[in-house]
């Protein structure tokens, strides 16, 4: 991928203090800067978990989801901390994504099946929107369709290739859909996409 965000690097880790005012707070800025374990439920939370704040005493503050789990807490469903920034498995999920686009660029989701592409990943299809929200700020479908119709306006602008069959190269089903992604992406139909980058290059 050309534009993606790097892995975070660690930070330090705030006093106990401030993390269990972060936790309280639900203060996004310490998300992968530590986790918090409710003592009463044996569930550990990242700080932006949406889950119900528990009373401060029952807070166990810890500064890896690795340390929470081996205190015998269990990840919270919902905010998923084993996930969070900065934690291995988030830094992983960078080659997933990779591999995602490099279906999508294959041809994946032509058809516009997200929950077959997450299950050649070996995801459940809800994650793997989470992935693509958090890497490339778009649904594995509206990322699709963009990086389609980009397709499909190289080939218009640097092939000669009649208009259906740049339809059928860029992975649309027909030329209708191929004319109607294309005005959407760009303002303007196809052939007159191809007339403009025409008009440019004989200037």
């Amino acid at each position: 991928m050309s534009a993606q965000t790097p892995p975070l690097p660690p930070p330090a880790a705030p006093d106990e203090a401030a993390c269990r005012e972060g936790y309280l707070r639900r203060d996004a800025r310490f998300d992968g800067r530590f986790f918090a374990g409710v003592v009463t439920t044996g569930i550990f939370c990242r700080p932006v978990c949406p889950a119900r704040r528990p009373r401060r005493e029952h807070l166990r503050i810890f500064p890896s989801a690795g340390a929470a789990a081996r205190a015998g807490f269990r990840p919270c469903r919902r905010c998923r901390p084993e996930s969070a920034p900065g934690s291995a498995a988030w830094r992983g999920t960078r080659a997933t994504v990779a591999r995602a686009l490099r279906l999508i660029d294959a041809g994946a989701l032509d058809g516009g099946d997200a929950e077959a592409l997450a299950a050649q990943l070996g995801l459940g299809e809800r994650q793997l929107r989470r992935l693509f929200a958090a890497w490339l700020g778009g649904s594995p479908t509206a990322i699709a369709r963009a990086r389609r119709a980009e397709r499909a306006r190289r080939l218009l602008e640097t092939t000669d290739r009649p208009l259906a069959r740049v339809a059928l190269d860029a992975g649309y089903g027909s030329v209708r859909q191929f004319n109607t992604a294309v005005r959407r992406a760009f303002g303007v139909t196809p052939s007159e996409l191809r007339a403009r980058t025409k008009g440019r290059n004989e200037t």
